[in-house]
């Protein structure tokens, strides 16, 4: 069948506008404010082989995961579906992200034809489970994460399953909440179906389904000429999750080889952790959708999305891992594997497409949920915030501020101060980007949001399902790490830490308590002694950084007036330059050491050489070419390495892109970060 471009684009245009409908229906008939207000869903049409054929501003971390829920209930209603049947589901094993972004997949028939599957995938604030907002930083078990649900058909010939229905709403928290947003979303494909049907009476539907073939077609010849004009080779990064199994922190290792070969490309996360009984696992699903949005966002970010553009790549996700995790280990953590993936392809492609990629996003989805029951209003309440955090910077500008990464779409990362107090026992104290949290470079990384958040109700708890508390995003081409996330609780004009950051499970929390919760940095992307004079001194000016890191990180003098003093600056930069500290590396067989699960990268160093560079055991380090991303390990002080000498295994000096007898700038990164009123008090 022949189609003219115009017919073509139309009809293209056309199923988008469809998703764009949908995300309108829901927005205006949902119940939960994570979804009315800060839009934490997303819609797609789907075609019967599973294939996403569009979506519009939709969360990538939802759509491009999606085929895999709908191959499953194909797989099991394929021949069994009639018009009227709804599937739901939100079980992370048959291609889900986490328990509470439940997914409704709503069969479409024409003329008696299987056409299109309308999907919305939404965030239910609540699905049961061991605290208020269900997602755990302790969890040990997908049990305690809430109630899973295998693809069901909730609805069939147009009529509730009310018994399916009924067990579903009896294990969830507000349940009249859960149903409101699950009519919300039936809503929303029942108004795709009507369009459906509109399109296929104007143009048939054989014009229809040539159409979509052919956009997926183009969408996939975009990709390959995009692959192809990568150097063929193999390039590796290697990142971690942080855990705290028996209450002592072990980092996770996640490594990636990225293959190149013509116009296909292998990411292979073979090597990766083995799944645990923590909150840090993922879905096949997620991880292959994280490549699949690294991709095109770093390649083709203009043109629309579809399941064309992932054909050429393949994904290799080793079972029982932390990237493909089994029944019955816990799968809360998909937005932590989802950024350390893209956070790994970061890595590898910054070595030979360093002018399109940016530095390090902000490690995590950041879930805080605070919940319990409110007396004054006697029902039950939750509230999920997930304060957004830095961008990493890139080649032409600083990266966005508390903005949605690349991975989120359109979803609202400052959530209503309104909304939240007119729902919510809550009043939202202070909402701010916190100074200092970029990472600095030549351009900035972006800064993490802080906000300080008042329970007004008794008898409150508080949980955190994060990553990045300790291991911060990264810089490339020499630019560094922006600052972890952090949580904590003013009370009684204390101020409490978590023994394990990052992770918190239905902590306490008094009436009248504050719950401060702040982000994660990006990271910068270049030199920080070559970032522009003048754009220091803004970023003083306007709050972004302190005096003491414009001096200490960017070289620059400023008078007691806060003006520049340009021949000061340049001397501070000379000598900040050369006193930058650095290694001979040596070629090793091996870099890492074995932990209680997983390994992880040594830098093992002469003692003299620790104490001149100020580092001490079981520091975290950066190694650095300032031509890539930079490398992470845990300082080894042993006698036995040579003064001046650096120890590094191949797979290290290609990620680095450099060689034995090459000198290795080494700088120690902090991994205690205390809360922001604390470092105001002691700068006082």
């Amino acid at each position: 069948m022949s189609i003219d471009p115009i017919t073509l684009e139309v009809l293209t245009q056309g199923l988008i506008s469809i998703v764009r409908e949908m995300r309108a229906t829901v927005c205006r008939t949902a119940s939960s404010v994570a979804i009315y207000d800060a839009k934490d869903f997303s819609c797609g049409l789907f075609a019967p082989d599973s294939q996403v054929v569009a979506q519009s501003e939709d969360i990538g971390s939802h759509v491009v995961p999606l085929p895999w829920s709908v191959r499953s209930a194909m797989e099991k209603f394929g021949n069994d579906l009639a018009p009227g049947d709804v599937i739901l589901s939100n079980d992370p094993y048959t291609g889900g992200t986490h328990l509470n972004d439940v997914t409704v997949i709503f069969p479409v028939f024409q003329d008696g034809r299987l056409v299109f599957f309308p999907a919305v995938r939404a965030h239910w604030a609540d699905v049961g489970g061991m605290v208020p907002g269900s997602m755990s930083g302790k969890a040990t078990e997908i049990y305690q994460e809430g109630v899973r649900i295998p693809p069901v058909k909730i609805q069939e010939a147009g009529r509730f399953n009310q018994a399916a229905l009924d067990i579903l709403l009896s294990n969830m928290r507000v349940p009249e909440e859960r149903l409101g947003d699950l009519e919300a979303s039936l809503a929303s494909c029942r108004v795709a179906e009507k369009r459906i049907h509109e399109i296929c009476v104007r143009y048939g539907v054989e014009t229809l389904l040539e159409a979509v073939r052919l956009d997926l077609d183009r969408s996939e010849a975009r990709m390959r000429a995009c692959i192809a004009s990568l150097p063929d080779g193999v390039y590796r990064y290697e990142d971690y999750l942080e855990t705290y199994m028996g209450g002592s922190f072990e980092p996770l290792l996640l490594p990636l080889a990225l293959s190149v070969a013509g116009d296909r490309m292998v990411a292979d996360f073979t090597g990766a952790s083995p799944q645990v009984p923590f909150p840090v696992n993922s879905t096949a699903a997620v991880t292959a959708a994280s490549v699949f949005i690294a991709m095109k966002s770093i390649f083709d970010p203009a043109a629309p999305l579809n399941q064309g553009s992932f054909r050429p790549i393949e994904v290799i996700a080793p079972p029982a891992s932390i990237v493909n995790v089994q029944r019955p280990a816990p799968a809360g953590s998909h937005g932590e594997i989802r950024k350390r993936v893209i956070a790994t392809m970061v890595g590898a492609l910054s070595q030979v497409v360093p002018d399109l990629v940016a530095g390090d996003l902000c490690r995590t989805s950041f879930h805080n949920l605070i919940g319990g029951y409110d007396a004054k209003r006697r029902r039950e309440w939750v509230h999920y915030e997930w304060s957004a955090g830095g961008n990493g910077a890139f080649r032409e500008n600083d990266g966005p501020s508390a903005m949605a990464t690349i991975d989120w779409g359109d979803l609202v990362t400052v959530q209503s101060t309104e909304v939240i107090e007119t729902r919510m026992p809550l009043i939202i104290e202070t909402s701010r980007l916190a100074m200092d949290s970029g990472g600095a470079g030549t351009t900035r990384g972006g800064l993490s949001m802080q906000r300080s958040i008042r329970v007004l109700a008794a008898d409150s708890r508080y949980s955190l399902l994060s990553d990045g508390a300790v291991v911060p995003a990264f810089g490339v081409m020499g630019g560094l790490s922006g600052v972890q996330v952090g949580a904590w609780i003013e009370e009684n004009g204390q101020v409490m830490d978590f023994d394990t950051p990052g992770k918190v499970a239905g902590h306490p929390v008094g009436d009248g308590s504050v719950v401060v919760v702040r982000s994660a940095g990006g990271g910068g992307y270049g030199d920080p002694l070559l970032r522009p004079p003048a754009l220091v001194v803004d970023d003083v000016n306007e709050g972004y950084i302190s005096r003491r890191v414009a001096h200490e990180l960017y070289g620059i003098a400023l008078d007691a007036r806060g003006k520049l003093d340009g021949a000061a600056t340049e001397t501070l930069r000379r000598r900040l330059g050369e006193d930058r500290f650095a290694l001979e590396a040596v070629l090793v067989d091996d870099s890492y050491e074995a932990g209680a699960v997983s390994r992880r990268r040594i830098c093992r160093m002469n003692p003299k050489d620790a104490a001149a560079a100020g580092l001490q055991d079981d520091d975290l380090v950066e190694m650095d070419r300032r031509q890539a991303a930079p490398l992470r390990a845990w300082l080894r002080i042993d006698p036995k390495v040579p003064a001046g000498s650096l120890p590094i295994d191949q797979k290290g000096l290609g990620i680095l892109r450099t060689e034995a007898g090459q000198r290795i700038e080494v700088r120690r990164i902090a991994t205690v970060v205390v809360p922001q009123a604390r470092l105001a008090e002691a700068a006082e």
